[in-house]
């Protein structure tokens, strides 16, 4: 009886103990389960996140490329912006320039203290500066004569494409006669348009605000106050051209719209002036005749424009530059003569000649010249 009683206890605990192994098994692989699956899911977070941050690179790759895309087109557009501002300022700066060289004019003629703006009416050319030469023509209509051309085809084709490129010559219309002007355009623009592209050659006209009033002399039946009336506006039209080409170059050369130049002339020149031993020359005469021919440096044009416009009624200009050498470098008493032996140095004169004076028909209406050189 106690041999079945132990037997049925352990059969018993064997019961339990498999029950118990079951159990334990079942658990275990549950949890095996559980383990394979919450592996699994961390593996698919680390490949959802691995994709999220290899797509957050790409992002940030592209946003980085869109980025500096922006920056470029950005700092293009700055630079356009300030490219264009530097040639608006340099361009206001150029017209500055030579508008604030004519407010000298309103000291001595009264009548423009009244104008907002002394500024020549056209300017056909590239207002070129920063040359070695300046040549100034002034022009006005002689009525069936023109010389211009002539003088054009002379200054211009008796230089070397070197000199021309160092130079700038400056044709300024005198005349407020509208069919003139246009046929002096007109001529130059077809004539001359290579060098009108270059910069080398410009065309400016006088306005008519810029004269005071003289009309009463113009239509007077004296000659003598037609003339004078005549000698008034030319001082003042050279004055207005000097003033022009002032800041353009180192020289600046007088000529007139009748005159032929020789050859090499402008070599020539050039050559005299850099074998001048003195800089403190006054200005140097390439030709005897009026105001044709003569060189003034352009840093002391604004001297003589000054001493013209105070004397501009009084005297034609080629004696009042007689005048301004007697009053700044002559003695008390001393005659022109003694002067200018005494002086030769700085008020030079160029032998030959380098400019013929051809024109017969004169400025002054119904008047002829013969004037040569010699």
């Amino acid at each position: 009886m106690r041999t079945r009683h132990v037997n049925l206890l352990v059969a018993l605990v064997a019961v339990l103990l498999f029950s118990f192994s079951c159990f334990c098994i079942s658990r275990m692989t549950h949890t095996g389960n559980q383990l394979t699956n919450c592996r699994n899911q961390i593996s698919e977070f680390k490949e959802t996140i691995l994709r999220l941050k290899n797509k957050t690179e790409i992002n940030r790759q592209e946003l980085i490329k869109a980025f500096n895309q922006m920056k470029y087109k950005l700092a293009e557009r700055e630079d356009a912006s300030l490219n264009s501002v530097k040639k608006k300022v340099n361009a206001l700066n150029k017209n500055e320039t030579v508008s604030n060289a004519f407010e000298v004019l309103r000291f001595f003629v009264p009548h423009l203290r009244r104008v907002d703006r002394i500024y020549p009416d056209v300017i056909i050319g590239k207002e070129k500066t920063g040359v070695s030469f300046a040549l100034g023509i002034s022009t006005v209509n002689r009525g069936n004569h023109s010389y211009l051309k002539q003088t054009l085809t002379s200054i211009i084709s008796r230089m070397t494409l070197s000199e021309e490129k160092d130079s700038v010559v400056i044709v300024s219309i005198a005349d407020s006669n509208e069919d003139y002007l246009k046929s002096v355009v007109d001529m130059i623009t077809k004539k001359f348009k290579r060098q009108l592209m270059s910069g080398s050659l410009e065309v400016i006209s006088i306005p008519a605000y810029f004269y005071p009033n003289i009309s009463h002399a113009k239509q007077s039946t004296d000659d003598s106050e037609k003339l004078e009336s005549w000698r008034i506006k030319q001082v003042l039209d050279f004055c207005f051209l000097m003033l022009y080409a002032q800041p353009k170059a180192m020289y600046y050369l007088q000529l007139e719209d009748d005159i032929l130049a020789n050859k090499m002339y402008l070599t020539k020149i050039t050559d005299f002036v850099h074998n001048i031993t003195s800089n403190n020359w006054f200005y140097i005469e390439f030709s005897v005749l009026g105001f044709i021919g003569k060189l003034f440096k352009s840093e002391d044009l604004i001297d003589f424009v000054h001493f013209f416009l105070m004397f501009y009624k009084d005297k034609p200009i080629d004696l009042l530059l007689g005048d301004i050498f007697q009053v700044k470098m002559c003695n008390p008493g001393e005659t022109l003569e003694k002067c200018t032996e005494r002086n030769k140095h700085i008020r030079i004169r160029y032998k030959p000649s380098l400019f013929q004076h051809v024109g017969i028909q004169s400025s002054f209406p119904g008047r002829e010249q013969y004037f040569k050189e010699i």
